[in-house]
């Protein structure tokens, strides 16, 4: 069994049980989504700052719980250190990226081999600037159908107005950028959690533009990523 320490969670207010294994989409319509379209009777488990949760039985047989984490790496530190204090022995963030390279497309589903702490909470917290996920957890979204395995940096701006931002970014070795990653890492290595990172490509930023994935095109591959994230799980 996991470590515990003898203290309430502060932001997450339970309203149902935790399952042991938890999936972790960044934005609270994206875990309302997966609950209710991925899960058997999904019951509320959080409601407070706005980070919805919800637990239900997943194709599985077996509980898992899908909770928001909200934007950013201090968000994301605090919902993971505190999911761990309640029991959480398995993460598996399920978000978005922007893809820095040629040769993405839109909606395609990416595993994490490795993160770039880059962010303020992930650097706070990780033993190094470097993080790498569960090899089991990894291998097993891979399996699943989570695409190919990319190098993510974790990033504390959006939008960053900083002239030569992405081609810092590509030169420290990224091929995708998002916000959350580093910081869940971080904090389910030093809580011996076991956690790991599929995504999902949103954002083409290639070329010094943005292009945007549609709303249409981004509801049905959030709902792959939860299918993926949910087969890599079983009889974990």
């Amino acid at each position: 069994m996991l470590p515990r320490l003898e203290r309430s969670p502060i932001h997450l207010r339970p309203s149902a049980p935790l399952a042991e294994r938890v999936l972790l989409p960044g934005d609270p319509q994206r875990a309302l989504a997966m609950a209710q379209g991925l899960l058997e009777s999904p019951a509320m488990f959080n409601t407070r700052r706005g980070l919805w949760g919800y637990t239900g039985t997943a194709p599985d047989g077996a509980p898992v719980t899908i909770q928001a984490t909200g934007m950013g790496g201090p968000s994301a530190a605090i919902v993971a250190e505190e999911l761990i204090d309640l029991g959480a022995r398995v993460l598996v963030r399920t978000g978005t990226c922007g893809a820095l390279r040629e040769g993405y497309e839109l909606a395609e589903l990416v595993t994490v081999g490795r993160v770039l702490a880059a962010d303020g909470a992930g650097s706070a917290l990780a033993d190094g600037d470097q993080l790498e996920p569960d090899p089991g957890l990894t291998d097993a979204l891979q399996e699943a159908g989570g695409g190919r395995t990319v190098t993510a940096i974790s990033v504390d701006l959006f939008y960053d107005p900083r002239p030569g931002a992405g081609e810092r970014m590509l030169a420290a070795g990224a091929d995708v950028v998002e916000m959350e990653a580093a910081a869940v890492l971080a904090t389910a290595q030093r809580r011996h959690a076991r956690a790991a990172c599929v995504l999902l490509v949103s954002d083409l930023l290639t070329g010094g533009g943005r292009r945007r994935i549609s709303d249409p095109e981004l509801e049905a591959a959030e709902r792959r990523l939860g299918e993926v994230a949910l087969a890599a799980l079983r009889s974990r």
